[in-house]
């Protein structure tokens, strides 16, 4: 039998295969990418075991649980999990400490399938803290530069063009603004900060010890950046993109109509899809009413319901330009002018897309040469 693991670096590096045997409500606070939850106990079981373990004790908790899951229950689970091992024999299991749930799932694999499947040592809360302990090590030890510019200038695109970009907006699965919400869901604030840690561990695993990072505030939708690197934020270096005031808009219309439609009629289909489109961009404009004011947040409005019916009736997007124009000249680029000048003694370049993407590739070359020429001594 493998033995029990104690390598959460390379479990994350690996994309090692994991269950994990945790009740369903403590997977959806917080998991890591890819790992199947195969829980020993449901929710209420849990709920009726921790109960009966503060009232009568720890052999009286073990006893109900046991009465809980068993026969057919027990059966079904037991299935599930032998199908697990077999689909990945080079995987692991683990409860919240790596305690009595992963044991008891270890034994029953053991007893009653002759499968003996290693366990991870710590549990969830083991590898969380190392995830945690990852993210605030690259803060203390690597170089960070942020890339900022008005909205829609297209950070994103030049940022997915580079191999030591942390895409903070890609994690959080949210562009960011206030139209930034996305077709999809977010992620828990947990598993950003997971995914996070772990798109770190893998790129200084690589080598890399100099980051990329758009300009963002603490919050990307629903989701907080890690208060740490978020101080570092205020501070980094920063590079300017400049773009063309019609090419941002096309950008506008591309990113924030164009797909975002899309996504939705993937999503739910043609009708259906349409209508909550119009829903999300119509609660996204007056989620800045009170920064907009009453007269602006009616007129920019107006532009925007005649663009939504106009697209509902022909398809054509064209009416957009309007609502998109009046909001960037009206509140957006007053509102980044004013951020640009408090941050002015920090940008370190100013440039294009193309621009800015060369010279970030230059400085990351010359990261790694300062950092050779360290080790070298």
């Amino acid at each position: 039998m493998r033995p029990d693991c104690t390598d959460f670096r390379q479990l994350f590096l690996d994309d090692v295969p994991m269950m994990d045997m945790r009740a369903p409500v403590e997977f959806a606070k917080g998991a890591f990418p890819g790992v199947v939850n195969l829980p020993l106990m449901n929710d209420v079981e849990r709920q009726k075991v921790g109960t009966c373990y503060k009232q009568q004790g720890q052999a009286a908790a073990i006893a109900l649980g046991h009465q809980l899951v068993g026969g057919a229950t027990k059966q079904a689970r037991l299935e599930a999990w032998v199908a697990f091992t077999q689909a990945h024999p080079d995987g692991y299991l683990y409860c919240f400490r790596g305690g009595l749930r992963s044991q008891i799932v270890q034994g029953w694999l053991r007893d009653e399938a002759g499968i003996r499947y290693p366990r991870i040592t710590g549990g969830y809360k083991a590898m969380r803290n190392y995830l945690l302990e990852t993210t605030e090590q690259a803060v203390s030890e690597c170089d960070f530069v942020l890339v900022g510019g008005l909205t829609g200038t297209g950070k994103t695109d030049v940022l997915q063009q580079l191999g030591n970009v942390l895409d903070l907006e890609g994690h959080a699965n949210h562009r960011g603004s206030s139209f930034g919400k996305r077709a999809t869901g977010q992620p828990a604030q947990i598993d950003f900060e997971n995914q996070l840690a772990i798109d770190v561990l893998k790129k200084r695993a690589q080598g890399i010890g100099q980051f990329v990072l758009e300009d963002e505030g603490r919050i990307v939708g629903s989701c907080t950046v890690p208060l740490s690197l978020y101080q570092g934020m205020q501070h980094y270096p920063l590079v300017w993109l400049e773009d063309s005031f019609d090419g941002r808009v096309e950008r506008i219309l591309r990113d924030y109509v164009i797909d975002l439609s899309a996504e939705f009629i993937a999503l739910h289909g043609e009708q259906a899809g349409q209508q909550l489109f119009a829903q999300r961009m119509l609660q996204s404009m007056a989620n800045i009413r009170k920064r907009l004011g009453g007269e602006r947040h009616q007129r920019l409005t107006a532009l925007l319901e005649q663009a939504l019916g106009e697209q509902l009736r022909s398809g054509c997007v064209d009416l957009h330009r309007g609502w998109i124009e009046g909001l960037l000249n009206e509140y957006y680029d007053p509102m980044y002018a004013y951020q640009r000048e408090a941050k002015a003694e920090r940008i370190e370049f100013v440039g294009d897309a193309v621009q800015v993407r060369e010279y970030l590739e230059q400085r990351a070359r010359r990261g790694i040469g300062l950092s050779q020429a360290a080790r070298l001594g």
